[in-house]
C-alpha cells in the first residue's frame, strides 16, 4: 500500500517498523461540546485506513486521545456553573455515542490527557534538563524552538513564516516571558480558579501539544509508524509535537504523516457566524449516521470536501441501492434455481479493483466505484447463478462494504419458526385451492409482523 506522506510530500510504500504491526496515533477531540461535521472526517478516514490494514491481515495498534484539559473546557465549565471535569466527561460520552453511530471502531487505547500528567511532566523535565526548554519567571515552561534545527520540516515553513502562524498562540501569553516569540508553552503556570497539578515548576497544567507526545510515547513507543489528523493540525500542533518528542526522545517521532483535507459547508468555511455550522448529531438526527460515513468516503481524503443537503441525500440514496442489492442477493440465494457460475469471476474482479484503489493512498471514491460496478454485475447475473455462486457474491459484497465500514445498519432478521410454519401451511392451502384458509393464514402472518409475497421463485418474507 502507498500513502501520501505529508513530511516528504510524496506517495511512499507504507511499511511498518515491525512486519505486520502498525502503530498509529490519531489526534482525538477536545471534548467541550458536541463534535461537528468537520471532526467526523478524520474519524472516518483513519478508521477506514485501520479497517483496510486489518483486512490485509495486519495488527493495528490504534491510539486516539481525549483532550480533557484545555482553555475551552475551563471556559465552558465556568459558563455552565460546573467543573471542567464534568464538562469533559459529559461530552466525551456524547463523542463516543457519535463515534459508534458512525461505525468508527473503538481505539486500542483511548487515553485522556489528565490521566497522563506524570508522563507529561517527565518529558518537560527532560526538555528543560537538556536545554530544549526553559522556565519563565512566572512558572510557564517554553520549548526553545531555535534549539531544534529541524523545526518546520513538517509544515515546510521557515521560522519567519512560523512566527506569523504563531501569532494567535503568542497573543495568549506575554511575549516578554519568552526568549523568542516562536517558542511555545509545554507547561502553563496555574491561574486562579483553574485546574492544576504540582510540578517541579510549581502548580500548573500541560500545554496543548505536549499531551499527545506523552500519550503516544506511553502507548506506542518513542517512534511510531503513523501520526494522522486534520490538515489544520499540521501547524502548529503536529510541528510542535515533532520538535518536543524528538528532542526529548532522541529519535524519529513518526515515520509517516497523513492529513485529511478541509470540509466546507455549501462551498464556505464552516462558521457559526455564517450560520452554516452543523454538529454530527444534528445531521444524524435528520439523515442517520451512515450517510455521513458514506459522504466522507466519496472524495479522496486529501481533497477539500463540500457538504450540502443535496449531497447527503444523494449518499442516502446510494446506500439504499446497496441495501436493496444485498436484500435481493438473500432472496436469490433462498430461491436459487440457476446453474451459471460466471458471477464468480466478477467477484474476483471486484476484489482486485477494490484493492487497487485502496492501495493507492486510500482511494475510497474508486473503491466505491468498484463496489457499484459489482452491484451492476449482481443485478444482471444473479437470476442465472447457482446457489454457491450467489453465496460467494454475497460474501464478497459484505467483505468489501465492511472494509469501508458500510452496511452496518443491515439486520438480517430471520423469521421465527412459527411464521415459517404458517407460510408452509398457506402454500399447501393454495395448492389445495383452499383460498379462504390461505387468506386467513396471510392475515395471521401479517399480525405477527411479516409480509408474505408470492413470486415466480416462491413466497418471499419481509419484516413489516
Amino acid at each position: 500500500m502507498q500513502i501520501f506522506n505529508t513530511m516528504t510530500r510524496k506517495k511512499e510504500d507504507f511499511i511498518p517498523q515491525e512486519p505486520g504491526v502498525y502503530r498509529v496515533y490519531v489526534c482525538g477531540p477536545t471534548v467541550y461540546n458536541y463534535i461537528h461535521i468537520g471532526n467526523a472526517r478524520p474519524m472516518i478516514v483513519f478508521d477506514t485506513l485501520r479497517r483496510y490494514l486489518e483486512y490485509l491481515g495486519n495488527k493495528v495498534l490504534y491510539v486516539s486521545n481525549i483532550t480533557d484539559i484545555d482553555d475551552k473546557l475551563i471556559k465552558k465549565g465556568q459558563e455552565d456553573g460546573t467543573t471542567m471535569q464534568e464538562v469533559a466527561r459529559k461530552f466525551e460520552a456524547e463523542y463516543i455515542k457519535d463515534s459508534e453511530g458512525l461505525n468508527v471502531k473503538a481505539p486500542t487505547v483511548r487515553p485522556r490527557a489528565t490521566e497522563h500528567i506524570g508522563e507529561i511532566i517527565k518529558i518537560v523535565k527532560d526538555l528543560v534538563e537538556s536545554g530544549h526548554a526553559y522556565v519563565a519567571r512566572n512558572g510557564d515552561v517554553y520549548f526553545r524552538v531555535k534549539s531544534d534545527p529541524g523545526y518546520g520540516k513538517l509544515s515546510h515553513l521557515n521560522l519567519d513564516d512560523l512566527e506569523s502562524g504563531n501569532r494567535e498562540l503568542r497573543s495568549q501569553m506575554d511575549d516578554d516571558l519568552k526568549e523568542d516569540p516562536a517558542d511555545f508553552a509545554v507547561w502553563k503556570a496555574a491561574k486562579p480558579g483553574e485546574p492544576s497539578w504540582n510540578s517541579p515548576w510549581g502548580q500548573g497544567r500541560p500545554g496543548w501539544h505536549i499531551e499527545c507526545s506523552a500519550m503516544a510515547r506511553k502507548h506506542l513507543g518513542k517512534t511510531i509508524d503513523l501520526h494522522a489528523g486534520g490538515q489544520d493540525l499540521i501547524f502548529p500542533h503536529h510541528e510542535n509535537e515533532i520538535a518536543q518528542s524528538e528532542c526529548a526522545n532522541g529519535c524519529t517521532f513518526s515515520h509517516y504523516w497523513m492529513h485529511n483535507g478541509f470540509l466546507n459547508i455549501n462551498n464556505q468555511k464552516m462558521s457559526k457566524s455564517a450560520n452554516n455550522f452543523f454538529t454530527v448529531r444534528e445531521i444524524a438526527d435528520k439523515y442517520g449516521y451512515e450517510p455521513i460515513r458514506y459522504f466522507m468516503l466519496t472524495a479522496g481524503y486529501r481533497m477539500p470536501l463540500n457538504y450540502t443537503v443535496d449531497l447527503i441525500e444523494s449518499c442516502k440514496n446510494s446506500l439504499e441501492r446497496l441495501y436493496t442489492c444485498r436484500d435481493n442477493l438473500d432472496f436469490a440465494i433462498r430461491n436459487a434455481h440457476g446453474t451459471d457460475t460466471a458471477l464468480t469471476e466478477k467477484c474476483e474482479e471486484a476484489r482486485k479493483k477494490f484493492k487497487t484503489a485502496m492501495d493507492d493512498d486510500l482511494n475510497t471514491p474508486d473503491a466505491l466505484a468498484a463496489i457499484f460496478e459489482f452491484v451492476k454485475d449482481i443485478n444482471t447475473m444473479s437470476d442465472a447463478a447457482d446457489k454457491a455462486t450467489l453465496e460467494k457474491a454475497a460474501a464478497t459484497f459484505d467483505e468489501l462494504t465492511g472494509v469501508l465500514g458500510l452496511m452496518y445498519n443491515r439486520k438480517a432478521e430471520e423469521a421465527p419458526d412459527e411464521v415459517k410454519q404458517l407460510v408452509e401451511e398457506r402454500a399447501a392451502a393454495k395448492k389445495a385451492k383452499d383460498f379462504a384458509r390461505a387468506d386467513a393464514l396471510r392475515a395471521k402472518i401479517t399480525e405477527l409482523g411479516w409480509n408474505v409475497m408470492d413470486t415466480a421463485k416462491g413466497p418471499q418474507l419481509t419484516k413489516l
